[in-house]
């Protein structure tokens, strides 16, 4: 009995997200194909049978309702591309970069039209170029050389350069490597783990440090995220190779809290 009544509390909140995620995308302007229709669609298809009130029943109605109307968005969406001639900017720039020099300057020249100003020298300017040159300070004035102060050398220690961050402990390709390493370990088989396994630490120091590499590992190429939207989870994936470039496909930043807060949640989470 309680099995079935933690299954009905856990439906009930991905209803409740689905709902919340539909709503979004009209409200903030995002964009519709970012809902997973069929996926959620799936979702609300296996938690139907737990449902017995009218409570549940209603929540459940009111789910298929936003996801009909984020279906709605995605075809006014398909249908304002098609009609306002919308081209992709990848293809504008394959265009262009099939086009000689001559083709583009033409292009150019035919789409170009300079603002003409007509400058003229008059009593106003003169009277303002002149008082100009009579304040300014003469050469043998402004070139005065001035006395250097002298400072007496010293040698610093490794210990007081790693303590003003002058030189790092150990060479940062070095050390992104093996954070590399150590995510494959843990992603056996190259699977996804979740991020906060990776990135969580006993200190919170050493985690901010961690999600400061895991950025990297990123943005160079070792690895990626992926979001489940739904669930709310993010995973990162490490790539068997470096992958430096990512093609014709745009890169978008994922700002991912990383706060105190959100670290004591995940130790208290892990002890559970």
């Amino acid at each position: 009995m309680a099995k079935r009544t933690k299954t009905k509390l856990l439906g009930t909140e991905k209803l409740h997200r689905i709902i919340d995620l539909c709503r979004s995308l009209e409200e903030r302007g995002l964009d519709p194909f970012l809902l997973d229709v069929d996926n959620v669609l799936e979702t609300i298809k296996e938690l139907f049978p737990e449902w017995k009130n009218h409570d549940e029943l209603c929540l459940d109605a009111e789910a298929v309702n936003e996801i009909a109307s984020a279906i709605n968005l995605q075809s006014k969406w398909v249908k304002h591309r098609s009609t306002s001639l919308h081209t992709d900017p990848f293809l504008i720039e394959e265009k262009l970069r099939k086009l000689s020099k001559e083709e583009i300057a033409t292009l150019f020249l035919k789409s170009w039209h300079p603002t003409i100003e007509l400058e003229q020298i008059s009593p106003r300017s003169l009277t303002e170029a002149m008082t100009y040159w009579q304040d300014l300070v003469p050469l043998g004035k402004r070139w005065l050389r001035t006395e250097g102060s002298w400072t007496k050398t010293g040698i610093a220690t490794k210990k007081e350069l790693l303590a003003q961050n002058i030189i790092a402990e150990k060479e940062f390709s070095k050390e992104l490597e093996t954070y590399w390493h150590e995510l494959k370990q843990k992603a056996v088989d190259g699977k996804k783990i979740e991020y906060w396994d990776f990135i969580g630490s006993e200190t919170y120091a050493e985690t901010a440090n961690r999600a400061y590499m895991a950025s990297f590992l990123v943005t160079y190429g070792y690895a990626t995220l992926e979001i489940d939207r739904l669930e709310e989870i993010v995973y990162i994936k490490p790539h068997e190779t470096p992958i430096p470039k990512m093609g014709n496909k745009q890169a978008v930043s994922v700002p991912i809290p990383v706060s105190l807060a959100d670290w004591k949640a995940w130790r208290e989470g892990r002890a559970s």
